[in-house]
Parts: C-alpha cells; structure tokens; sequence
C-alpha cells in the first residue's frame, strides 16, 4: 500500500509541475520527484505521465519544463561531482524522467534548442547538451553506480574527474584484457543511463535528411569533448562481442536465472551502431568536432586476437537463433540480428584489414549461413524488408573480394534450418539457392533488389568450381523467367536481369568450364530459352502484342509470374517504419546504367528493344550450343543414351580450348558508399531502434519525420 502512496506523490509532482506555476523554487518539491520510493520502473514514469500531459506542459507552462529538465540535470550533475555519497535511485528517477521528456521537447522545432542554450561553466559558457553529455558519459564509470571499484583503490571516490576510466573498461576484449567481475545493478544502472544517451541522439528522427543540426548530439558525443570517448567505444564492443546467451549450455537454464547482461548488450549495441554513423562528421571543420572518434577507433583495431575476439562474437550472436537444441524452446534465442548486421557492416567498411581477416579463413561462411537463414526466413514479412536489404548489402560487400568467391566453394554441410529444396554441393549452391527463393517467392518489395542480387552471383560466377545440378536449374530458370517479351517489355530497365544471368553464364564457361558440366549440361538441355532470346521479337506489333494481356497490371505484379505454384501468398499487412529508397546497383557499385525508377511516360519502342538486344553477350552461350549439341546428339543416337548421367560423364572430359571467344576481363561491382546509401542505413538503423525500444516506447506516438510511421 505504501508503494501505491509514493507512486501517487510522484502524479501529484507531476500534476503540480503542470499547473502551479509558483512551486518552481521549493527544493522539498523537487525531492518527490526523484526521491527513492517513487518510482519502481522506467515503465512506471512512462505510465504516470502521458504523452498528452507532456505536450500540456509545453504548450501551456512552458517555463516550468525548462525548469523540470534544468533541475534534472542539475540533479545528475550534482550526484556526478559528490559520486561517495550517490544516490543510485534519484540518479536512475532523474535519468528516466528526461528519457520520457525529451523527445517531446525533439519533435517540437521551438524547443530542439533549449539544450543548446548556454549555461554558465566555471569562467566562460557551455551547451546545456555538453553538460548533460559530460555528467552521462562521468557517470558511466562511477564506482558503486555502473563499476565496480578495483583492487586496491580506495572504496569511495571523491572526484570523477580523477578517475582513470580506461581502467574501468565494463568487459575484457579488444585493448582491455581484465575480466571484471559481473554486477546486475550495475548493468541495468549502464543500461537505464544509455537509454537517455540513445533518447538524446534521437534528434535525427524528427529533422529532415538536409538538416545540418540533425546529428549535433552525435558529433558532440562522439568528439574530443568527450574524455571517456576510447573506454565507452571499448566497453560497448566488448559487452557486445563477449556475450554468450547460452552459457553454460544447460537446457532451459534462461528460465531459471535472470540475465541482467542481454538488456545490456541490446541497448550498448543500439548505441554503438548509431555513434558509428559517418554523417556526424560535419563536413566544415571550424566546430572541431570533424573527427567520430568512435569510427576512428573501430577503424584502427588492427591486432589478430582483437579481430578473433569480434569475429567470433558476432557469429555467435548471429547464429543464435539457428541453434535448436534436442529439446524444443531449450536454448535462449537473442533478438537483435538487425543490429548486429549494421555493426558487423560497418566494421568491415571502417576497417578494410578487418575485412580483409574475415575472408581470410572459412569464418566467413560462418557468417554467410546466418545471414542467409536470416534473409529467407523474412521474404513474406512486408515488415522485415530492411532486413533483407541488409543481408543482401552485406553480402553484396563481400563480394567485391575475390577471396568470398573462392571461398563458397567450400562444401555444406546443413547447420541451419533454412526453406530450401534438398541438395548436395557446396556453399556456392546454397546462395544460388536462397536467392532464387527471394526472387521467386518473396514479397514483391522486394523486386528492387533483383539486380542486387544477381550482381553478387556475377562477382562471385569466375571463382564457382562446381555447381550441383539443383542449382544449376534455377539459374537457369531464371533466365527461362526473366527474358520472357512481356518481363522484358514491361519495364525499361528488367532487360538488365538477363545481362547479369548472361555474365554470370560466360564467367563459369570462359573460368570454370571444367567443373561445371551441370551447368553446361542445363544450358545444353534448355538451349530454346536461349535460341528464343538470340530471336527475340523487336517490331512494333510483336511488342505491343507481348503487352496485351497485362494491360493495366502494375509493374509489381511482375513479380507475382515469376513465382513458383507452391509459393505461400504474402500477408497483406503492414507495420512499422517506411524505408528510404532503396539505392539501385548501379549507385552501390558505380557500374553499369542507374536502375532507378522509369518515369510513368515511357513506352518500349523498337529503336530502344534493338539497341539493347544488339549488346546481349550471347556469343560464348551461342558458340558452346554450337559445338557440343551436335556431339551430345551423336552420342545419345550411336550409345542410344537416355541416361543424363553418361552425358554428364561426357561433358566433364570435354573441352572448348580454341573453340569459344577470346575470354572476357572479369568485372567486380564492388560497393561504393554515396550519400544516398548512407541515407538508406540510418533509416533503416533507426526504424529498427524505434520498434525493438518498445518497452517503454521511447518514441511512440511523437511527430517523427525520418520514416512513416504505419501502424497496424
């Protein structure tokens, strides 16, 4: 009953603050506010004060919010310079009340300033933002709040400012090799502290892309100011990266201990990936916060332990969800793959030699499966999208380097439960595989990364040694899908498709004909498809009669032909955030023609059907159909073959030495960062942000500009 009590104090400030505007200087009234007992939850403040009472308080007592959040930071600041005698309680009360008020104080375009108004600091002026950022960033390193004190030194501390935070690193891992020991209160006390971090950063989801103050927080965070910058980027890569959910492996054992470090490791990874975005580096220098020096440290980790440490991290947590135990549910499931995906991008685009480790072995395969298991998993959820672009970027990435090639041919073995056809072959087979699933039973969002993902096939087709047959088909099914009139004349860029598919054909027989009698043999069995694209119709009539009978059929229901008969339908519901566009190929790669969106005008002429037919790279197909069909036929007449094996045998101790085109300079599309692909992933990385900070719903029912908002 007492609890109800001081719960009911806690209204009964907040309803004061709202409407008596003479209680602003009675200190015994700010006490209740954040005094102990008042509040048991983050959850608690969100529930006793509503988004409507906040919005009250803005719009009607304006001077007794400012006052509210000055005497919250003030609080904090207090408790940061007297840490031995700290009150964890009014800290954590203080900490959740700004993280319930400020994005209302975000989306308003009146009051985004106020924390950039100056405030007196010793002899000259500070952002009221530095300040709070300074006493945040002070208190993540304060023993007895959120570490623990080390041997030796003395149990309390009387200046922050005294204190060598690189010695209270949270999680031994990259540059820090002491393990320390874990505390829950600690964690959650980080954990609640990041939160208001996270909140503060959030500016960038109420402001338009062109705004230049959209990442100020961000930059001042993540700048020279911020004297625990190298112990706070340490301390979030190590909690991340060190964590195991499973631990000691036991069956069920989640349900029976509380894991204080998973709420940890979720809100530091958010944290993490949103200091590494690369626009909070402004581009003039005079404000002296040009340099992250989060990206500049994650882009300097150079020694191979380091690199093990992070690798092996991230393939634990990203195969964590493809762990299925002997008994079912018996093993913890993470949930934030989404976010582990961006810190696993951006540490390969920021570091190129950590790049460059993870292609070095095998691991990389490790990687691939789980992004792979991933990206299948969410093709008929319109609201897992941005997953699927993730994965199909990241693996996109990869690609551009040689080593990923060889790699895939590297045999697979099943590890995850991934929706495919049954096969034998190797890892080269399986994305083959995953993607002729995306494209032939996915959503038909997803129709904007087609040419993403045969690009990544023609960056890998030079270095696939050998394809197994499963595979081989749909490859070629696809070509038997995509140069169809009606596919190829209903848009002004499909024709692209059948390029790629082409390339990637030439690339196996020109590099790796030896191995590939499959394929060969496919090709050899389905030549109509490419005798029929070789004598593609280009008159007016022929095109006009391709169209005919898709007459007022969108652009998107393209996709829906291209489906195979058992392919689930996908649920028509939406959720969520809205992404940005999608940058075409063409932009990430910087080859080849912009796929971008035609305009509603354009109608397929002969002139423009003649000038891409003309460039179709049929000759190395053309010239193999040439030369071996007439052998096939020979055989299977004077063996009276039916058996495709015996073919099969034929075709692998064949040879076309002398006989096909001069090979071919092989073409790698490697990604290319652009303004509009940095665009994409903060869209993507803070709508994930939005929907996983649901309890309490940080930024639920406020004015956010970045994505729309649909709700269900």
């Amino acid at each position: 009953m007492g609890n109800a009590g001081t719960k009911l104090n806690f209204k009964q400030a907040v309803l004061d603050v709202t409407s008596k505007p003479g209680k602003l200087d009675d200190e015994a009234f700010w006490d209740q506010l954040w005094s102990s007992d008042s509040v048991g939850s983050v959850s608690d403040v969100f529930a006793m004060i509503p988004a409507e009472d906040i919005r009250q308080l803005r719009e009607h007592n304006p001077k007794n919010l400012a006052t509210l959040c000055y005497k919250a930071v003030e609080k904090l600041q207090n408790a940061r310079d007297s840490p031995a005698t700290i009150n964890s309680k009014k800290v954590i009360n203080c900490v959740r009340l700004l993280t319930r008020l400020l994005p209302f104080l975000l989306e308003d375009a009146d009051w985004r300033n106020y924390f950039w108004s100056p405030i007196p600091s010793g002899d000259s002026e500070i952002p009221l933002a530095s300040l709070l950022l300074g006493v945040l960033t002070d208190l993540m390193f304060c023993p007895d709040f959120t570490v623990s004190h080390l041997p030796g030194q003395p149990d309390k501390v009387d200046d922050l400012h005294r204190l060598e935070s690189c010695e209270y690193i949270w999680e031994a891992g990259v540059g820090f090799g002491t393990k320390p020991p874990q505390n829950a209160t600690h964690d959650q006390n980080r954990g609640e502290v990041l939160k208001l971090l996270l909140t503060c950063f959030s500016e960038v989801i109420y402001l338009p892309p062109a705004d230049e103050n959209r990442m100020r927080w961000i930059s001042r965070f993540t700048s020279g100011e911020n004297r625990h910058a190298l112990p706070l980027f340490t301390s979030l890569l190590n909690v991340v990266c060190a964590y195991d959910p499973v631990g000691m492996g036991m069956p069920y054992n989640f349900l029976f201990f509380n894991d204080s470090r998973e709420p940890l490791v979720d809100i530091a990874l958010q944290v993490l990936i949103v200091c590494l975005d690369k626009d909070s580096q402004p581009t003039n220098d005079d404000t002296g916060y040009a340099d992250n020096y989060f990206i500049n440290y994650l882009s300097r980790i150079h020694r191979e332990e380091d690199f093990d440490f992070m690798l092996k991290g991230m393939i634990r947590l990203l195969s964590n969800p493809l762990q299925t135990g002997y008994l079912p549910n018996s093993t913890k499931k993470v949930n934030f793959h989404q976010e582990l995906l961006v810190l696993l991008w951006k540490s390969c685009e920021y570091n190129s030699k950590f790049m460059f480790y993870v292609l070095k072995t095998s691991d990389v395969l490790e990687i691939l499966v789980p992004i792979l298991y991933h990206v299948c998993e969410a093709r008929n959820d319109p609201s897992r999208v941005g997953l699927i672009h993730m994965g199909v970027f990241l693996i996109l990435l990869l690609s551009g380097e040689r080593n990923f090639g060889v790699r895939l041919n590297k045999p697979y073995v099943t590890k995850a439960p991934i929706e495919i056809q049954p096969f034998t072959g190797t890892h080269a087979d399986l994305l083959v595989m995953v993607f002729h699933k995306l494209i032939t039973t996915g959503n038909h969002k997803l129709q904007s990364l087609f040419d993403c993902l045969l690009t990544i096939i023609v960056n890998v087709s030079p270095y696939l040694k050998s394809l197994c047959m499963v595979a081989a088909n749909k490859l070629v099914h696809l070509v038997e899908a995509f140069s169809t009139p009606w596919f190829l004349y209903s848009s002004v860029t499909n024709h692209h498709l059948v390029f790629f598919l082409l390339e990637i054909f030439n690339n196996i027989i020109q590099y790796q004909f030896d191995g590939n009698a499959n394929l060969i043999y496919t090709i050899i069995r389905k030549r109509q498809v490419f005798y029929q694209l070789a004598n593609l119709p280009t008159d007016a009539t022929n095109i006009q009669k391709s169209l005919a009978g898709r007459k007022g059929k969108k652009q998107t229901e393209i996709v829906d032909q291209l489906k195979s008969p058992t392919a689930p339908s996908a649920p028509s519901f939406s959720s969520g955030p809205q992404l940005a566009e999608v940058p075409g190929v063409a932009a990430m790669t910087g080859v080849g023609p912009s796929t971008s969106a035609a305009s509603e005008e354009w109608a397929p002429s002969t002139e423009w059907a003649e000038a891409w037919k003309a460039k179709l790279p049929l000759q190395t197909i053309m010239r193999l159909l040439q030369v071996l069909v007439p052998q096939v036929e020979k055989i299977c007449i004077d063996k009276g073959l039916t058996d495709e094996s015996e073919i099969l045998k034929f075709l692998q101790h064949g040879t076309l030495v002398g006989l096909l085109p001069v090979p071919h300079p092989i073409l790698i599309r490697k990604y290319q960062a652009n303004a509009g692909t940095n665009h994409w992933f903060r869209t993507y990385m803070w709508g994930v942000v939005y929907l996983r900070n649901n309890d309490p719903p940080i930024w639920y029912d406020t004015d956010v500009k970045l994505f729309e908002i649909q709700k269900v």
